[in-house]
């Protein structure tokens, strides 16, 4: 026997911030969680799988529209041709959708009750799928505690919407222990909510498939589901299903040892060419190119990160594929020569540390560069102010931030030059 459990889909989560990069691929972004969902579907039908559990968040939220819906409908019926059922539990998002609790899906889907927990059987299989699904956003009631009793004899499944504690970077909904869930006697927990792929235990497993398309920077590296085996004497073996078409990638880019820019530009270009080696070719890249390193170009690239940014487009360019785009360039590195270096120095650059070392607590002072920047700040779109920390520093009106954030590379690039 053979199934695939997913969770965290997101169907048509929109990707935030894309008016900041006018070279972005809007069109491919806008559609990366379908068409991994379809990918999934896909993989379900050469698989020829049992079945399949979506363990909550299928949707993200409210529909502008039906069209969600029915793409969903469409997709579950090309599994209802082929015999597949599905077994659908909805988390936090999909219980903010009113039009989620009102579009009728194909004879297929099974969905879990919001009100108790409920089992559905297969009969030909001997298993027993539990769940509840939720019937709000926010729920912070322990589920597992209403969960039915394992079936003697058969394979049982808990399919939940989780956070199970120790996930800070999730809202801790629906709240248990690993010692709850292995207490409950069940064979498998289809977990769902943390985006991140983890099989926690085997024993029982207790399996979080990571969500299955990365949608932002945060969510880096492969995404997908897991197919699972089973057979009489219980589960076989758990393996990581990938479905994803976009991949989000963190680039860090050593200067340490680069003495000009342009090297800088070349490392980028050959981290570049390692990834796409490494990636299959089927799937399209985001990258964060990091610049990192206590290095004597620190002060060369200050206020030229825009056109190393174009440079390092241009590595992209260069690798003769249109399936790699550079979502930001950051420069985080540190000058070769630093504050304490400075200071022993007696010219106008040690005054100038100085008085930049006093500027944050000067009220006069800040207060005066913030009107000089802040018409700057009008004429720009929101989205792309909040998107540049300086610019959205400006708008919170931190120009102490801004002063102790540009001193360093100030003072390199003018120790640089002379």
């Amino acid at each position: 026997m053979k199934f695939i459990h997913t969770a965290d889909i997101h169907l048509d989560s929109p990707l935030v911030g894309l008016a900041a990069y006018k070279d972005a691929p809007v069109d491919l972004l806008r559609t990366v969680t379908r068409d991994a969902f379809t990918r999934l579907v896909d993989a379900a039908i050469e698989e020829s799988v049992d079945f399949m559990v979506i363990a909550g968040d299928l949707y993200d939220g409210t529909w502008k529209d039906y069209n969600t819906g029915h793409f969903f409908c469409r997709e579950m019926g090309r599994l209802n041709k082929v015999g597949i059922p599905v077994y659908l539990l909805f988390g936090n998002h999909d219980a903010e959708s009113e039009m989620t609790k009102k579009l009728t899906l194909p004879a297929n889907v099974h969905t879990f009750d919001a009100r108790k927990a409920n089992t559905f059987s297969i009969d030909a299989l001997k298993l027993a799928l539990h769940g509840r699904s939720y019937k709000e956003a926010a729920t912070f009631e322990n589920l597992v505690s209403g969960y039915p009793a394992p079936v003697a004899g058969w394979l049982n499944i808990g399919v939940l919407h989780t956070a199970l504690g120790g996930y800070t970077e999730h809202a801790n909904y629906a709240p248990c222990s690993l010692a709850e869930l292995t207490a409950k006697g069940y064979d498998y927990w289809a977990l769902g909510h943390v985006h991140e792929h983890a099989i926690l235990q085997k024993s029982p497993w207790v399996v979080f498939p990571g969500n299955l398309q990365g949608r932002h920077i945060r969510e880096t590296g492969a995404r997908g589901a897991v197919l699972v085996t089973a057979d009489e004497t219980g589960i076989q073996s758990v393996e990581r299903l990938l479905v994803d078409t976009l991949r989000w990638h963190v680039v860090e880019v050593d200067a340490s040892q680069a003495s000009t820019m342009q090297e800088v530009v070349r490392l980028a270009g050959q981290a570049f060419e390692s990834l796409l080696a490494e990636t299959p070719e089927s799937i399209y890249l985001s990258v964060r190119v990091c610049i990192k390193g206590k290095t004597a170009v620190h002060g060369e690239m200050f206020g030229l990160e825009s056109q190393l940014r174009e440079d390092i487009l241009g590595q992209a360019a260069g690798q003769g594929t249109d399936r790699l785009w550079v979502e930001k360039v950051r420069l985080e590195t540190e000058p070769a020569v630093d504050a304490a270096q400075l200071a022993t120095r007696s010219d106008a650059i040690a005054d100038l540390q100085k008085f930049l070392a006093e500027a944050p607590e000067d009220a006069v002072l800040l207060e005066s560069l913030l009107q000089d920047l802040r018409p700057l700040l009008d004429r720009m779109p929101l989205d792309v102010v909040r998107a540049v920390p300086e610019l959205d520093a400006i708008r919170t009106g931190d120009m102490a931030g801004i002063v102790k954030a540009v001193t360093p590379g100030l003072l390199a690039y003018l120790a640089t030059s002379n």
